[in-house]
């Protein structure tokens, strides 16, 4: 493949992806209407998990087929980098008032556990294949604690909001058709066309990713961390800004912190499928300085939702915004200079 043209199928990936990312933003937050389902709950686990599909796809995809791990664990790993991003993006186009003030604290949650996964996976980035290394197989012994932890902070969230809907009594009748006269069945098949596109372009992802880097001599990880996750987390950006358009906050947020969660499931899924030993075993250890920038931006979330700061620098955005900014600029430069 050419230069040329791997950057147009790049190109025509973004695209695709972008499209169903539109389409997945305006159906989700029809079926999270129609089913009375709380903002944080929607976002953390429909939206998240639906807009993270490019990454799974990607990198089951990347270690099965195009055999680049690096690929894969970059993109998860990148994705996540970026998502914190996004929140900078989305403190700049609320211009009511600052993001951290007007954000539910039960967000909390969901920062809390990504920092703990996050933490989880860099440690053993760093271990490598060294002494401390377990397996069953060739599947790390890290990959059934990541999924049964997954799963406890989806029960947590999950908890934590039905608890909160029941306080504020804002539960609605399941099912009913909306003033548009779209059904809750029509909302889903639509929903569910969404997904399929978002689907089919992450799959061609990692092919394309592995041709740039052949192309310009890039690592595979710099390539993954910062192209194909870009790539891969352009339904997260165009979700989270059409629910900030619907007045849906806090279904927002819940998307990007909720799609950190997945992203990182996501590498446990990549090791059942890599075939030659656990995955973070097999990749570069450079992948730990996007894991420890995702906690470190992550804590920054934390900081702002707790102390919810009112003041904004130069009128735009709040100082937890431009740190999240900066950070995921240093991230990206320190994988820049690695890149040969």
């Amino acid at each position: 493949m050419s230069t040329a043209l791997a950057w147009a199928a790049f190109a025509a990936c973004a695209a695709l992806i972008t499209f169903g990312g539109v389409w997945l933003s305006r159906y989700g937050h029809a079926i999270a209407e129609m089913t009375g389902l709380g903002g944080t709950w929607v976002g953390v686990l429909l939206l998240a998990t639906v807009t993270s599909l490019p990454e799974l796809v990607t990198g089951v995809s990347a270690v099965t087929f195009a055999d680049a791990p690096d690929i894969a664990v970059g993109d998860a790993l990148g994705s996540c980098v970026f998502n914190l991003a996004i929140v900078s993006v989305l403190d700049w186009l609320h211009r009511e008032e600052p993001l951290f003030d007007r954000a539910g604290i039960g967000h909390l949650l969901s920062a809390a556990f990504g920092i703990m996964l996050l933490g989880f996976v860099a440690f053993n980035l760093l271990l490598g294949a060294g002494p401390g290394t377990w397996a069953v197989g060739h599947v790390g012994l890290y990959t059934p604690v990541i999924v049964s932890f997954y799963v406890l902070a989806m029960w947590i969230v999950f908890n934590y909001e039905k608890r909160e809907l029941a306080r504020l009594a804002r539960a609605q009748e399941a099912g009913g058709p909306r003033a548009d006269g779209l059904t809750l069945r029509a909302a889903a098949a639509r929903y569910a066309f969404a997904a399929a596109v978002v689907l089919a372009a992450g799959t061609g992802l990692p092919f394309v990713g592995e041709a740039l880097a052949r192309a310009h001599g890039w690592h595979a990880s710099f390539v993954g961390t910062l192209l194909v996750a870009f790539a891969t987390s352009l339904p997260e950006m165009v979700v989270t800004i059409a629910a900030l358009r619907l007045g849906a906050l806090d279904m927002a947020i819940a998307n990007l912190l909720g799609s950190n969660l997945f992203d990182v499931l996501v590498i446990a899924v990549d090791d059942l499928f890599y075939r030659k030993g656990p995955i973070l075993s097999h990749v570069s250890p450079v992948h730990a300085a996007s894991a420890l920038s995702a906690i470190v931006m992550t804590g920054a979330v934390v900081a702002g939702l707790v102390y919810r700061p009112r003041s904004r620098v130069f009128g735009t955005v709040g100082w937890a915004s431009l740190f999240l900014l900066a950070a995921y600029v240093l991230n990206s430069y320190l994988l820049f200079l690695r890149a040969a």
